[in-house]
């Protein structure tokens, strides 16, 4: 599976399987300019990113560092890795070519949730933040 930023500066090979994530926090909402960020969290050994990204840490509402790689050219966030998901790297969804990135497996932080966000097939008893 192959993924890639707007203008194809950054680029991912993606081998084996991830699994979804849905977050609703502001902090995605924020990221991603849309109601939700999704995820898709593969070991990081079977992810080989190409070009150059920068870097932005912030904490998490979960008190986690959260580190978000972006184009810096189109400025496309493109990955994500936290403690959450040791060995692990997140590759956005949108990113991924075609349509065959997993669904989520968990949906987070729902209390931020725009209501009109139907999640109902995604597992909700994740661990949620306290703040939106």
């Amino acid at each position: 599976m192959k993924a890639h930023c707007q203008c194809g500066a950054l680029s991912a090979e993606i081998t084996g399987t991830g699994d979804g994530v849905m977050c609703h926090c502001k902090a995605c909402q924020r990221r991603t300019g849309s109601p939700f960020g999704m995820m898709v969290y593969y070991m990081a050994d079977q992810v080989t990113v190409s070009g150059e990204a920068t870097e932005y840490t912030r904490v998490a509402d979960s008190g986690d560092e959260l580190t978000h790689g972006f184009c810096p050219i189109c400025g496309t966030p493109f990955w994500l890795t936290t403690a959450k998901h040791p060995g692990g790297i997140g590759i956005a969804v949108g990113a991924h070519e075609g349509h065959e990135s997993a669904p989520p497996v968990r949906s987070v932080f729902e209390e931020c949730r725009h209501p009109w966000v139907d999640v109902t097939e995604a597992e909700t008893n994740y661990p949620r933040g306290r703040f939106c």
